[in-house]
């Protein structure tokens, strides 16, 4: 096989694992626009709001954490397997939930198939992709997610009616009634075809060649690797290489990873992922049509197309931190997006205080969307894959992946209470979560400015020196 075929059918294979990616994305981004809605028709308090919202995302983290036992058991592709019909039946059943319980349920189902997916995705990418091209490989996750986000909110946009400048009040009053009994269950059954595509797409794709070299099929195993290497004999080297790296002793315990030296290693990849959800990126993008209806004053059909911009400078910066990771580094792209999160987050809190609302607050939220995908988004997961040792990749990230969906729903259920507090509306006129995510950006800087090691340019093997 030539080289460039070889190299298209990495890619082949390397998108259609990344549409895991995009059902991450679209999945906890239909939130956005239907909690506009069936927040009235279930007639939700700000606690019950923030549980229907919240809730995928203790799935997520239930998922995480047993993703490296399934990943293991039934393989890199089955888990993938298994999450698109978690996504499928999770989609369809959200949609016709008529109780706060059901739609719980079904988004906590969902929530499961995005644990399984953040896991295996980007690890079974990394399994079948050559070293040259792994990077690149990789972040074609990352891209996929920032995608599913964006295809949600045009969905949620178009699904809810569209532009509504050019109707009429009687016409933006039906688009609303018919959102607030039938739109939002379409918006969250937009994800079947997706879901179903996927799910269709993995039969068609083979086994990742380290879980079958770990299951000793060594034939198959090298029968992929020729598929995806230039010359049977490259495929025979590489699986050599391969079955070497499994004789090493696997840590598969907390004791083991205190054991190996890697208590800082796995520090810092545990506070860079709560760093990432305690700077309030997802509360926006789960609640932009919220904050964009209540806080900003723009009607809800506005407040829907206003997400756009989100999706659209989040895709936009996205790529940016793709072309730049490996010039810049990723403690300074870190460092220079986190700075103007912390701005942009004090600029939109003091313009909701002092009610001057507007350009100003449109503009603060979209840089801090962008300066997000700059830096706390894509690098947090560049740095989580590469500074575990092999042998303790797994549980590494396991751990600190898992403590990332945990404080995701930790924020996501405690958004709506915080912004409807008696304190936030009374001292701070609405702007107090701005100011506390500020805060935690602060934090962020200063902890990455300290303690995390510059790992552009090193070898896995170099990086692991560090830890020693």
């Amino acid at each position: 096989m030539s080289s460039a075929a070889n190299n298209f059918s990495v890619v082949k294979i390397a998108l259609v694992a990344a549409v895991g990616g995009f059902l991450f994305g679209f999945d906890t981004g239909v939130i956005g626009g239907t909690q506009l809605f069936f927040t009235k028709y279930l007639d939700l308090s700000a606690s019950q709001q923030g549980w229907a919202v919240g809730s995928a995302l203790y799935g997520c983290f239930v998922g995480a954490l047993i993703a490296g036992y399934l990943t293991n058991a039934i393989s890199r592709k089955g888990t993938l397997i298994l999450s698109a019909i978690l996504f499928s039946i999770s989609a369809i059943g959200s949609g016709v939930a008529d109780s706060l319980s059901t739609l719980v349920i079904y988004r906590i189902i969902g929530g499961i198939g995005i644990g399984f997916a953040s896991m295996a995705a980007p690890m079974y990418i990394a399994e079948i992709s050559p070293a040259a091209h792994r990077g690149r490989m990789v972040s074609l996750y990352q891209l996929a997610i920032v995608l599913g986000f964006f295809s949600v909110f045009l969905a949620t946009y178009f699904i809810g009616g569209g532009d509504s400048t050019q109707l009429s009040a009687e016409q933006i009053e039906n688009a609303y009634q018919y959102n607030l009994q039938t739109g939002w269950r379409v918006m969250f059954w937009s994800e079947v075809p997706v879901a179903i595509a996927f799910l269709g797409l993995l039969f068609f794709v083979p086994h990742s060649p380290r879980w079958l070299a770990m299951k000793g099929r060594k034939q198959d195993a090298i029968d992929v690797l020729a598929r995806l290497s230039s010359s049977p004999n490259a495929a025979e080297a590489e699986y050599e290489v391969i079955a070497k790296s499994l004789k090493q002793t696997q840590i598969s315990s907390l004791k083991g990873l205190v054991a190996g030296g890697l208590v800082l290693a796995t520090f810092i990849g545990v506070m860079l992922s709560i760093f990432q959800q305690t700077s309030g990126i997802n509360a926006i993008l789960y609640y932009g049509a919220e904050i964009f209806s209540n806080a900003l004053g723009y009607g809800p059909q506005d407040a829907l197309k206003q997400q756009l911009w989100l999706g659209a400078v989040n895709l936009i910066f996205t790529f940016v931190a793709i072309f730049t990771v490996d010039k810049w580094g990723r403690k300074p792209l870190y460092l220079a997006g986190t700075a103007g999160m912390i701005i942009s987050l004090s600029i939109l809190g003091y313009t909701i205080q002092t009610q001057v609302l507007g350009i100003a607050s449109l503009i603060a939220i979209l840089v801090f969307v962008g300066s997000f995908a700059l830096s706390m988004g894509p690098i947090v997961w560049v740095v989580l894959s590469e500074m575990f040792p092999n042998n303790a990749r797994s549980l590494g990230m396991s751990i600190a992946v898992g403590a990332q969906w945990l404080f995701n729903g930790v924020v996501a259920n405690s958004f709506p209470i915080i912004n409807r507090g008696e304190l936030n509306q009374t001292e701070f006129n609405g702007a107090l979560p701005y100011y506390l995510f500020a805060f935690c950006c602060a934090i962020a800087f200063i902890f990455v400015w300290r303690f995390l090691p510059e790992t552009k340019g090193k070898s896995l093997e170099q990086i692991e020196e560090i830890w020693k």
